[in-house]
């Protein structure tokens, strides 16, 4: 895991406020499982808990997974009414069975080999309801990965509960695995005379994918590819996929 997700949550919490509009995040999310008359959602990397009370209010029974007990700590402490669950998920089980799962935030990118990925396709089609709904974004490699400058510093900065932070970030492609690209940042935060100090700096390979990729792997693990919707994100080109679950996955 990186550093980022662990030892950084607090700082995760405080930047990522103002990167994505949560409001606009669950209303999305909410108005696609709402279509499919999903009653129930598990949220796959839910980090510390920002769509919990945004996605109940829209009547769906919520609970969360995350890998980072961090992460959930924070997400536990705002959201004490809701079920939080700290798993892998590439192999995690429920108590019974949901209508869908939703992975945000392009977490599906953490999962670099096809092995991996496919676990976590096969695990999340085992606990989920028959016919179940999987709605998650990824980075579209066909957008991205042509546009990747080593030398190009992104600076991202935030202002949160009167503190202020930036990252600096730099991209630089890696074909080792996959589309995939090396993602370098350092963290800094004002201090009480202004001036910046460095609190952490994170280290990341991160995949991206094209759509027919992401199509074959639902395929195989016992999906039906219900669209590709094409979504802007903060940082990233991005596609929604919907699929549904059939019965039996081809390589059961």
């Amino acid at each position: 895991m990186n550093t980022l997700y662990q030892d950084l949550s607090t700082v995760y919490e405080a930047m990522y406020q103002s990167f994505i509009d949560y409001d606009e995040e669950a209303t999305f999310y909410g108005e696609i499982l709402k279509s499919y008359r999903c009653k129930s959602v598990l949220e796959i990397g839910c980090g510390t808990g920002h769509l919990a009370e945004r996605l109940s209010r829209q009547g769906l029974l919520y609970q969360g997974l995350d890998y980072s007990s961090d992460m959930l700590k924070i997400a536990r402490d705002k959201n004490s009414s809701f079920h939080f669950i700290e798993g892998d998920m590439r192999n995690f089980r429920l108590s019974r069975p949901v209508s869908s799962a939703i992975i945000t935030g392009r977490t599906i990118s953490y999962l670099i080999t096809n092995q991996d990925l496919m676990a976590a396709f096969s695990a999340i089609h085992q606990q989920l309801d028959d016919h179940g709904m999987l709605v998650f974004d990824f980075i579209d490699a066909n957008a991205f990965i042509p546009q990747i400058d080593p030398q190009k510093r992104i600076v991202h900065s935030a202002t949160f509960e009167n503190q202020k932070y930036y990252r600096d970030s730099y991209w630089s492609l890696n074909l080792s695995q996959s589309w995939t690209f090396d993602w370098s940042s350092h963290y800094f935060q004002a201090d009480e005379q202004d001036l910046w100090q460095k609190i952490g700096e994170d280290f990341s390979t991160i995949r991206t994918f094209c759509k027919d990729d992401i199509a074959l792997f639902l395929t195989l693990a016992g999906f039906e590819i219900k669209a590709f919707i094409p979504r802007p994100a903060y940082a990233f080109d991005t596609f929604v996929a919907i699929a549904q679950k059939t019965i039996t996955p081809q390589l059961a």
